[in-house]
């Protein structure tokens, strides 16, 4: 503190964040003009999806990456997330339909945390009622649970077909054990003709029976087991492969686990799950 009046001294503060203040104001202003280019230059192009669940990913993380100081990331996270959210749905409106059938709260706090305020939020009993409600409208996206339940069984079989919706994201975009809406969930949408994130394939896998070398023949191809239930005529599994993985690499690998007839399925795709590097927290000096 140069200043030798406290009062004179605090009052300079308070123009620099006044001044701060504004900067950031005209700088959103600015990114909303820059989108009223960019839906003027997809309107000519004949228009296309806003999601760009790999960007925002990968925003996301840069984010994280080189935040510092006394602001907590929860905070930082967050309204980018409203940020890049709102400008979405300003370039074409847009609901979040979510499953609640398993609680309110933490699918609330979820909703709200990466989509903020604006976006209209809808529940749903049950992920297959939220795959329903984003296959029957204009582009909406759907929020679904990893951990969903027993009771909601093979939920997954509902993306099957070229035409039915798919999961393009995993949230939270950036994972630390205390994050505000760390809950796991999917986000689903109709079918990305571009812009989808592809380091990790989802598939649904039917097969004749369970065997107990499953959980090990997948992990040998990078394969990570996410639900199962009965489903059809059998077993149906829901499965997170690394995108390099090969479908004949998977049967063969399956196979050798005694299963039998084994049918495989594309349900969606998501980013690269990434987790907050750890910040060293700063020593306290007592006198």
């Amino acid at each position: 503190m140069t200043d030798t009046n406290p009062d004179q001294f605090l009052k300079n503060l308070r123009v620099d964040i006044d001044r701060i203040d504004l900067a950031m104001h005209e700088l959103l202003m600015e990114r909303g003009r820059i989108i009223d280019r960019l839906i003027e230059v997809k309107a000519r192009q004949g228009g296309g999806s806003a999601f760009r669940p790999g960007r925002e990913a990968s925003m996301m993380r840069a984010l994280a990456e080189r935040h510092r100081g006394l602001l907590p990331l929860d905070t930082v996270e967050g309204i980018w997330r409203i940020i890049i959210s709102t400008f979405t749905y300003v370039q074409a409106h847009y609901a979040v339909h979510a499953d609640v059938s398993s609680g309110d709260a933490a699918m609330r706090d979820s909703v709200r945390f990466h989509f903020g305020f604006t976006v209209p939020f809808l529940t749903h009993n049950g992920p297959v009622a939220v795959i329903s409600a984003v296959r029957r409208s204009g582009g909406d996206l759907g929020m679904v649970r990893l951990d969903s339940g027993p009771a909601s069984g093979a939920w997954w079989t509902a993306l099957i077909g070229e035409d039915a919706p798919k999961i393009i994201a995993r949230l939270p975009f950036v994972e630390r054990p205390d994050h505000p809406a760390g809950m796991p969930v999917f986000v689903v949408s109709k079918p990305l003709a571009e812009a989808a994130a592809t380091d990790v394939m989802i598939k649904q896998i039917s097969l004749d029976r369970w065997r107990d070398g499953i959980p090990a023949a997948l992990a040998s191809v990078g394969g990570e087991i996410l639900g199962n239930a009965a489903g059809g005529v059998g077993l149906s599994l829901l499965i997170a492969l690394p995108a390099a993985a090969q479908v004949g690499l998977i049967r063969e690998a399956l196979r050798n686990a005694g299963t039998g007839d084994i049918r495989i399925h594309d349900v969606g795709s998501h980013a690269s799950r990434f987790e907050a590097p750890v910040r060293p927290e700063k020593s306290i000096v007592t006198p």
